[in-house]
């Protein structure tokens, strides 16, 4: 019954031609790219065949930062090159901000590129945004071959396997689409593709570990800080990450996890995220609100 409420709720939407929240990933095929300059590798403007439009965010993958507007994507874009290993060191990244969006460009050519001809999207319509600013849905993309966008980039070494994953149409569950990835990333390492081709190996454990250290500092900073403001509610099936990382103990990486779990019936539903327990639960549920 829940299987075919959330289809009859995807199908009204569509013919509403408006989003609508679904556990159920619907296919919409003929849909072509909207050309726009912010778009990258990763997040990009479509057209449905209907003439609706949505940006969407692809599930399982991180493409470099293309456009730094404020300092999150700075803090992002930094994160990216680190676990990439791309440092000054090397000659070709001596402006390593710099290199590395050219880089992000690279990816942002391939997805257009592939997206050249009509294509189809798999989605659910939830809420993709990192920046509250932005309204995003994350979803599958098949070029007019039928290749997964995300793995192909992530084989190109063009994106790094991170980020929010789920069940696909295919029956693959979340974990499996991810790993599946992560094996694809190792390959693409292994073979120097793409972004990986200008890997500094020798300092990439070093790069690594100044992230984690100043994640784990920030992290304290911010458990240290004064809570958010009294009556500062959020809505776990569609607060940004970014607003999520606002509650206090949660990062980027536990900010995902939540975003995985929607849709939440309940608040007490959080307690099935993995590192949500009891005595964080009881932290943030009075933050915590299902509208």
């Amino acid at each position: 019954m829940r299987r075919i409420a959330g289809r009859l709720a995807v199908m009204l939407a569509l013919l509403a031609g408006a989003p609508a929240w679904s556990e159920e990933l619907a296919a919409i095929e003929g849909c072509r790219l909207v050309p726009a300059d912010w778009a990258d590798g990763d997040s990009f403007r479509i057209r449905t065949a209907t003439g609706e439009e949505h940006t969407i965010r692809l599930y399982g993958v991180d493409c470099l930062e293309h456009h730094v507007s404020g300092e999150t994507d700075a803090r992002r874009l930094r994160s990216q090159r680190r676990y990439f290993g791309i440092t000054e060191a090397r000659p070709e990244a001596a402006a390593s901000v710099e290199f590395a969006k050219q880089l992000a460009a690279e990816a942002t050519a391939e997805t257009r590129s592939v997206l050249a001809k009509p294509f189809t999207v798999h989605t659910s319509f939830a809420d993709g945004r990192g920046d509250g600013r932005f309204k995003r849905i994350y979803a599958f993309v098949f070029d007019s071959q039928g290749r997964d966008l995300g793995a192909h980039l992530v084989s190109k070494g063009l994106a790094r396997a991170y980020g929010v994953a789920r069940a696909t149409r295919a029956g693959e569950s979340g974990n499996d689409y991810r790993e599946r990835l992560a094996d694809l990333q190792l390959q693409a390492a292994k073979r120097g593709l793409g972004i990986w081709a200008h890997t500094d190996w020798d300092k990439l454990p070093i790069e690594r570990r100044l992230e984690r250290e100043e994640d784990r500092e920030l992290r304290s900073a911010i458990d240290g800080a004064a809570p958010p403001p009294e009556g500062f509610m959020l809505d776990p099936n569609t607060a940004s990450r970014d607003d999520l990382m606002r509650l206090p103990g949660v990062g980027e990486a536990l900010a995902n996890r939540i975003i995985e779990h929607r849709p939440y019936h309940r608040v007490v539903d959080l307690l099935e995220v993995e590192g949500i327990g009891p005595a964080r639960f009881r932290e943030l549920k009075p933050m915590l609100r299902i509208e």
